[in-house]
């Protein structure tokens, strides 16, 4: 399993955890080359997920912030095509709630699947309970998602389409008071 072999272990498959591109492993703190999640690391830990209990998407997204003090929300392009997969590939599937959300749970061949990587799920599930404990240098989760909150408000704001002077200097106002108290801190 060398090489640009990119797949999941099937009950096939030796459970050897090193698996990707070039046999890269964790690292510490579990983050390689800038990214949280290594190829598949999603879809084993959201497959680990709806194995403890059925969710829904919006859930799901909520369940991996705040397993990550906030520091990281994954957004629903995100987790909707990986849930698609996951019904795709027969280990998950779906049931319609009366809100119009589907539900989610595992199948018999998503627990074999589960069961031939529990290794990276458990390394996984360790990894987003530890990864809120900030260290020396890093930025405190609380400040990310604050950060990340704003950048999204703005995103949202700009596809409403284009500002006028008002809308313009209230923004402005805004992002110049949060900088200031930021500076003061």
């Amino acid at each position: 399993m060398g090489g640009s072999d990119r797949r999941f272990h099937t009950s096939k498959d030796a459970p050897d955890r090193h698996h990707g591109r070039g046999g890269h492993r964790h690292h510490r703190g579990g983050r390689h080359s800038g990214r949280l999640f290594d190829y598949g690391d999603l879809r084993i830990l959201i497959l680990a997920m709806i194995a403890e209990r059925p969710r829904h998407g919006y859930e799901l997204i909520k369940v991996i912030e705040e397993r990550f003090g906030g520091s990281y929300t994954p957004s629903p392009g995100v987790i909707y095509p990986t849930l698609s997969w996951l019904v795709d590939a027969g280990y998950a599937a779906s049931e319609a709630e009366e809100a119009g959300r589907k539900n989610y749970r595992i199948t018999a061949e998503g627990e074999a699947f589960l069961t031939v990587n529990r290794a990276a799920a458990d390394e996984l599930l360790s990894r987003t309970v530890a990864a809120g404990s900030e260290g020396p240098g890093e930025v405190p989760a609380p400040v990310v998602r604050a950060m990340e909150n704003l950048k999204m408000a703005l995103r949202l704001r700009l596809r409403r389409g284009a500002l006028d002077q008002e809308a313009a200097d209230t923004i402005a106002t805004a992002l110049d008071s949060a900088a200031q108290a930021v500076e003061r801190s």
